[in-house]
């Protein structure tokens, strides 16, 4: 009897921890024919897009809340490292794709960092980026993005929010970030 309330007890606190875990609530997506994957909240939709974007992802509550994957051509012998450090992909990427000067839109590099997992490096990029507006109503998005180079092109996954929900959802998207997988 005794046995049987321990091996009870058991299996629910495993059940339990398992709901704590910093995944839980999110699911996967796995693109096999452009190799790469990402965990993304479940409950949120795909939504139709054009290239070079390849795959997006909303809330459907927080619509402004994304997961978005762009794949572009680079030369198949380039390495991510090649491209510069990461602070100088960021800077490229924030100053030519996120907020061109003729877009009105600014942003800001507030981290860039270096990671390598299975044999790959991932360039990690956190920013901010305010988007046009007169002063009342321009809105602040706090953003991160996974950058890495394999068979020949440049994959780029970025989540992005506003900012005033970025405390709310920083633990969930550095997982989604560092969840990124290219092959």
């Amino acid at each position: 009897m005794l046995q049987r309330f321990f091996a009870t007890a058991l299996a629910v606190f495993v059940v339990l921890l398992g709901g704590c875990s910093a995944a839980s609530g999110l699911q996967a997506y796995v693109d096999s024919y452009d190799g790469y994957e990402f965990l993304y909240p479940r409950g949120w939709v795909q939504v139709q897009v054009k290239d070079p974007v390849d795959v997006v992802f909303h809330d459907i509550i927080e619509t402004t809340e994304n997961v978005s994957v762009v794949v572009n051509p680079v030369s198949s012998t380039k390495s991510l490292e090649e491209l510069g450090s990461p602070a100088e992909v960021g800077d490229r990427l924030l100053r030519n794709i996120i907020a061109p000067s003729e877009s009105g839109r600014s942003s800001a590099l507030i981290a860039a960092t270096s990671q390598k997992a299975n044999d790959k490096t991932y360039y990690i990029l956190e920013y901010a980026v305010t988007l046009p507006g007169d002063g009342t109503n321009a809105q602040q998005r706090h953003n991160l993005s996974s950058i890495a180079v394999s068979r020949g092109k440049v994959y780029t996954l970025s989540v992005s929010a506003p900012e005033e929900r970025w405390p709310k959802v920083e633990d969930q998207f550095k997982t989604i970030v560092s969840s990124f997988t290219v092959y």
